[in-house]
């Protein structure tokens, strides 16, 4: 994806299945394998994200719910409206959100090992903060692939 005017389509599939080593919060008490390709790396503006990390946006790697799987230590389950999110009960560390009705788990991509978080649009731009002006789509508020407008925004 290098156009702004491109909409973007997910891969139909993959033709590198990445292996990714067990990631874990901060201080180690919860550690998670992810396994597999992500189905989309993305950056989020919607106003949920922004109140549960404190941040303008956050980098997400969404994958299947059954590709991600909690090894040791218990996340503590809370929701923030609809969307239930895993949080580690001593250090604080978001781990995952599951965004209701999709089947998926947004690992933050903060985690993942540097360089394997390579995003490919933003979303819910409506809500951002400020204008982020990179090569990337812009969607207003999701994609089609996701249920979405495909409306993007244009700064």
């Amino acid at each position: 994806m290098n156009s702004a005017n491109q909409i973007w389509e997910p891969a139909r599939s993959p033709a590198v299945v990445h292996f990714m080593p067990t990631i874990q919060c901060h201080c180690g008490a919860v550690k998670v394998s992810v396994e597999g390709a992500p189905v989309a790396q993305f950056y989020c503006h919607c106003n949920h994200c922004q109140r549960v990390h404190g941040a303008a946006y956050v980098p997400v790697s969404m994958y299947r719910a059954e590709q991600v799987k909690v090894l040791t230590g218990e996340p503590s389950m809370w929701r923030l409206h609809a969307t239930p999110r895993a949080t580690c009960r001593d250090c604080g560390t978001r781990i995952f959100a599951e965004p209701p009705g999709f089947g998926m788990r947004g690992v933050m991509a903060m985690l993942l090992p540097e360089g394997s978080f390579e995003p490919q649009f933003h979303i819910q731009c409506q809500h951002a903060l400020l204008p982020v002006k990179d090569d990337l789509p812009h969607f207003k508020g999701f994609p089609g692939a996701f249920g979405g407008s495909n409306d993007v925004i244009d700064w």
